[in-house]
């Protein structure tokens, strides 16, 4: 059975690194470019709130028994499997390890406009996760 403290405060962690970008954010990719600071505390907030996803999956995964994933992408498949995550949100999480892997093992640069994005319309991804885990969570009971 899931740890429903340990979900609920890697989901106020999560919320709290969106909160970071939403607040770091600028307005495009030009101006992202032109601004260091910003580009840097949106990657890495970026990164870590995408690894709180993947620790969360890995946590329901494992306290629920289900098969274990191989990768950190399998993980959000393994729950949209179980009916934890919707279709939408599996595409869009397995997605965003991607951005994760470049932000933090710093292949070949980070694309701009890949991070502008994920700034802006991904950020929305992240609560969508945070949302279905909390619905799910909830169902489980305490």
């Amino acid at each position: 059975m899931v740890k429903h403290a340990v979900v609920e405060a890697k989901l106020a962690l999560l919320a709290d690194r969106v909160d970071q970008v939403r607040l770091h954010r600028v307005a495009s990719r030009d101006a992202l470019a032109g601004d260091r600071v910003a580009r840097d505390l949106v990657a890495f907030n970026l990164m870590l709130a995408v690894q709180a996803c993947t620790e969360i999956a890995s946590h329901v995964i494992a306290d629920e028994g289900l098969r274990a994933a191989t990768t950190l992408a399998e993980a959000f498949t393994r729950l949209g499997e179980h009916g934890v995550l919707t279709p939408a949100t599996v595409k869009a999480l397995s997605s965003a390890v991607g951005l994760r892997n470049v932000i933090a093992h710093g292949y070949a640069g980070i694309d701009l406009g890949m991070l502008q994005s994920a700034a802006t319309a991904g950020v929305d991804d992240l609560d969508r996760f945070a949302a279905e885990i909390a619905r799910w969570l909830a169902a489980q009971g305490a």
